[in-house]
């Protein structure tokens, strides 16, 4: 049987990010595509075979039309990765949902972009049945562990949806200050900037290469593997379907050329297990590391354990894990005068995207002033879903105002100072105080309180919850704790609370935060 026509992976007005499967499967069918552990489960003639089935299988669901959302509500799986392509082969539009968010955070976003198809995993399928069935555009949940899955293999395969460059293909919420998250709208040319971007500037990968997919696949590790599939790299899922150091160093030793993403907390984790020190580092190709700060010791002792295999990035959901990044070799000019500094930074602007630092009028700012840092590029996103007013706010002048602060060196070297908005970065996950703020003021107990980050060696950050009661004595930890969990996700909760008579304020009235974290230090 001949494969469906596909599209040019090239710059017209034709792109889908799925072509780069296509390409990957005519080149190397025969080589591994997706393995668990060490057996390989398909290679890339069979995905490439099942993507296009179940590509038609997803477009037959009555009530289905072009530009639909599928909502990935799933842990890690191979399922994740096929469905991927086939909703990009489909001309449907993919949403990723972290796994661990509270279902009522989860009804939101089904409800917000109108998913017409939630896929689950058996884990999830019983805790967010409920929230499933209340969202009512939905027209189909699908169990990807049950044999209804597989059934939507039984349709013939479908020609590659013809998808234009700002069709889009994947909405990555991330929470917003106000609480709600916010639905980054990612086109298929966001994706493939990102793609191309990833090959300049990290590796030029082969199909030798092999991806170990450790964290969420609805966030890094499923942005990164795009690159990786494109050049018919295989993507190896742990039996575990997770992280653990110890199979990580099994899953080392058996697949040369490895590379793989991890959070500092993860990396932390990692570099603590004396068995790391037996790993055969010589077949690690690259360890990716961001999704929160490192700090320069960690770096060291990261690069004395795994030599130059380190990478360092800085991106947003926004603009998907591209803005800047300290490429490897760097890490090896130990004797340039500015090496502490630069290993502290978050690196030089990725090829494809423009990086300023700029003042309050967004004025650009010498080097060595701090001020807000703005992205324009192919790869940063069309807006937000539904929300003109925080597209407005982020998208000015051609430009992506990140709301994160930092600084360039002399040389193009940029380092993060702050991050504006209050967000807390705990174990690679983003938490904006003010969602947790606005679920404690529920309790009328509650008279003011102040969530802020304290520096956590394990976590990176931890989240503490300053509260002042109206009544002495009232409230307790476990009672807050109690409220929390029952409205956001555990990780989101803070690890403490501390009772005050009142919060620091300015004249005008605002709560001073820098004080708080100062009481933490």
């Amino acid at each position: 049987m001949n494969p469906p026509p596909v599209a040019s992976p090239y710059w017209d007005a034709e792109i889908n990010i799925a072509a780069y499967l296509a390409n990957a499967a005519k080149a190397f069918a025969e080589r591994p595509a997706i393995s668990i552990g060490d057996q390989t489960k398909y290679n890339y003639g069979q995905l490439y075979g099942r993507v296009i089935k179940l590509a038609a299988g997803l477009r037959a669901i009555p009530g289905v039309a072009l530009g639909d959302r599928v909502a990935l509500l799933m842990s890690n799986r191979p399922q994740y990765i096929e469905l991927f392509y086939a909703i990009w082969h489909a001309g449907l539009c993919a949403v990723p949902i972290n796994s661990k968010l509270h279902p009522k955070e989860v009804g939101y976003i089904l409800d917000d972009c109108g998913v017409k198809i939630c896929c689950v995993t058996d884990d999830i399928a019983q805790t967010m049945s409920g929230v499933v069935d209340d969202a009512g555009s939905i027209q189909r949940l699908i169990n990807v562990d049950a044999v209804e899955y597989e059934r939507l293999l039984d349709n013939g395969p479908i020609a590659q949806h013809g998808s234009g460059r700002d069709a889009l293909a994947w909405i990555f919420y991330t929470s917003g200050t106000t609480g709600r998250p916010k639905g980054a709208m990612l086109s298929h040319q966001n994706l493939a900037a990102m793609l191309l971007s990833y090959i300049c500037d990290i590796d030029y990968l082969t199909e030798r290469d092999c991806m170990l997919h450790l964290g969420p696949q609805s966030h890094a590790a499923g942005l990164f593997c795009l690159s990786h599939i494109a050049k018919g790299a295989n993507q190896v899922l742990p039996a575990s379907g997770g992280f653990d150091a110890l199979e990580l160093v099994d899953l080392v030793d058996h697949y040369p050329n490895s590379t793989f993403f991890v959070a500092p907390t993860m990396l932390r984790r990692l570099m603590d297990m004396p068995q790391v020190r037996n790993m055969k580092v010589d077949h690690v190709r690259t360890i990716l590391c961001g999704a929160a700060p490192i700090y320069i010791e960690e770096v060291k002792r990261a690069l004395s354990l795994f030599g130059p295999r380190f990478w360092n990035g800085y991106g947003q959901g926004e603009s998907p894990c591209t803005i800047t990044a300290m490429p490897k070799h760097f890490y090896q000019d130990v004797d340039h005068p500015d090496y502490l500094s630069r290993i502290g930074s978050v690196g030089i602007a990725r090829s494809g995207v423009e990086v300023k630092v700029v003042g309050e009028h967004d004025q650009d700012l010498p080097s060595g002033e701090i001020g807000e840092i703005i992205v324009r590029g192919d790869v940063v996103m069309q807006g937000y879903w539904n929300n003109p007013n925080a597209t407005a706010t982020a998208l000015r002048n051609g430009w992506l105002h990140t709301g994160d602060v930092g600084c360039f060196d002399s040389s193009g070297f940029l380092t993060l100072k702050d991050r504006s908005k209050d967000l807390i970065i705990s174990g690679g996950s983003n938490i904006y105080p003010r969602e947790i703020e606005e679920v404690l003021l529920t309790d009328q107990r509650v008279a003011e309180v102040a969530v802020v980050g304290a520096p956590d060696h394990e976590w990176g950050e931890r989240v503490v919850a300053f509260v002042v009661p109206r009544v002495r004595d009232a409230l307790n930890a476990d009672m807050l704790d109690a409220l929390c969990l029952s409205h956001i996700a555990r990780f989101k909760r803070p690890k403490q609370y501390i009772f005050v008579d009142e919060l620091p304020k300015n004249n005008y009235g605002k709560v001073l935060k820098t004080e708080l974290r100062k009481r933490l230090q």
